[in-house]
């Protein structure tokens, strides 16, 4: 097990602790959006960068790659050294990320500058960790619901408006604005959030951190690319054997190192380890509705199911999902309250699968998306706020951080995982348009369906979970 040096938490003063919230929660929204910027830019990376389509791509992927490979190193690192030193260290990579995109002329410059912002996505399960520490009990569930909210609130803000500066002005005023929101951010940490007196101490895993971040590079590109590559060629096979080889030797040395970056034996406590796997499999079912809707609504009337729109409309579409989400917060500390976090995931899991389940017959207008994907919000803002109170409810104060960083990678790996499902799916269901071959009808059926049983999987899975008592607020 390991060793911990830290010192119980003390409850911060009611006035300090007004203004903790909103400025994580503010810290928590500029990444989200920040890492959402890309998505309209798609289309012009390749005249921007001067590169392929393919190679182009990388701009989104790379982010998505330093996300989950920095999620728990970072959060094993606030554990140790402070975790408000490390929520400015992620803000301060935004900040320079932001900085190289902005200047960015060519793929390489540019891939560096993402990478960077990447490396800011601890932010949300650091803010969550610092809240356990400075919050008094009975605000912690809804300050937590916030927290993880925001990730939703940034995207959903992040996406029209970086459709609309795309469309209106100059690329790079995306990446300026993305900088400028991470300084202030940065200095409003600053002056208002305190440093935690939790701390484990002791001597950084840097073996396991490396250990970690190889087995998920192999794995995630397998996931993300092999059905570009191709799952019978020498690359694909060849990283998946990589990557699980490594996880399997990491596995053995965390189990042996005196103070390991991931404390296994914690992580396989039937809590913690059922909230991760449902949290893979919540984040599968929760991304089906972010690849579908837009595709749907951008593809030609012509089709016969598509909406003929443009990304702004269908960012602002998708943002009332995002709110939603935010709204859902009071309500999903409510639950966990009265009735447990057990049930506030399993309630999140029931709806998002009613959510898809109407989506099969609200399909074919603007007004019905935005009804079935505010109901997926519903179901999302209550099974995320709920996935941090589980893993708090379940592990010492001290490993706090990286719990929660590692729950978050598991929704990241969730998400990676219904994007690559959803993309063979959509590549072997389509139709021919005008010589262009374009996604059925059947085809984002069969994606919506799927994660309408990866919800029901996911309730399946928090039913087996220990009956917790009322709220995590201890």
């Amino acid at each position: 097990m390991t060793s911990t040096s830290s010192t119980p938490p003390v409850a911060a003063p009611q006035a300090r602790s007004g203004t903790v919230v909103p400025v994580l929660a503010f810290s928590g929204i500029v990444v989200s959006l920040t890492l959402a910027l890309m998505i309209p830019l798609v289309p012009k990376l390749p005249g921007m960068l001067n590169a392929s389509a393919a190679d182009a791509a990388w701009a989104i992927t790379a982010a998505l790659f330093a996300a989950a490979i920095a999620t728990p190193t970072v959060g094993r690192l606030g554990d140790m050294y402070g975790k408000r030193r490390m929520l400015l260290f992620s803000l301060g990579m935004l900040v320079l990320g932001s900085v190289a995109c902005a200047l960015s002329s060519a793929l390489a410059p540019m891939l560096v500058g993402r990478v960077l912002q990447g490396l800011s996505a601890g932010v949300i399960p650091l803010g969550v960790s610092i809240m356990r520490d400075e919050l008094p009990p009975e605000r912690l569930s809804s300050a937590t619901a916030v927290m993880t909210a925001s990730l939703g609130v940034g995207a959903a803000l992040g996406l029209p408006a970086a459709a609309f500066i795309a469309e209106n002005a100059d690329w790079r005023t995306l990446f300026w604005v993305a900088g400028a929101l991470g300084a202030v951010g940065a200095v409003l940490v600053i002056t208002l959030v305190p440093e935690s007196r939790v701390r484990t101490g002791g001597r950084f895993d840097l073996p396991g951190a490396v250990g970690l971040s190889v087995a998920l590079l192999c794995l995630l590109l397998v996931i993300s690319k092999g059905a570009d590559w191709g799952w019978s060629g020498g690359l694909t096979p060849g990283l998946l054997v990589t990557g699980l080889a490594v996880l399997a030797v990491w596995g053995w040395w965390e189990l042996r190192a005196p103070q390991p970056l991931v404390d296994l034996r914690t992580t396989v406590r039937r809590p913690v380890l059922l909230t991760n796997i449902a949290s893979v499999v919540f984040g599968f079912a929760m991304f089906a509705m972010s690849l579908v809707v837009p595709q749907l609504l951008q593809l030609p009337a012509a089709t016969g199911h598509g909406l003929g729109q443009s990304l702004l409309v269908a960012g602002l579409v998708m943002a009332p999902n995002g709110l939603i989400m935010m709204a859902m917060a009071p309500v999903s500390a409510r639950i966990s309250r009265t009735r447990g976090p057990k049930v506030t995931l399993m309630t999140g899991a029931l709806v998002v699968a009613a959510g898809y389940g109407l989506s099969q017959v609200m399909m074919s207008s603007i007004w019905e998306l935005v009804i079935v994907s505010s109901i997926v919000g519903v179901g999302v803002g209550l099974g995320y706020a709920a996935m941090p109170a589980l893993i708090m409810a379940a592990v010492p104060v001290s490993e706090t951080a990286a719990a929660n960083s590692l729950n978050t990678l598991m929704r990241s790996i969730g998400t990676s995982l219904s994007s690559s499902v959803a993309g063979v799916v959509l590549a072997h269901l389509t139709i021919s348009l005008g010589g262009a071959v374009v996604p059925s009808l059947n085809g984002f059926r069969v994606v919506l369906t799927i994660g309408a049983v990866a919800a029901l999987f996911a309730l399946l899975i928090a039913a087996f979970l220990p009956g917790s008592a009322r709220s995590a607020d201890r």
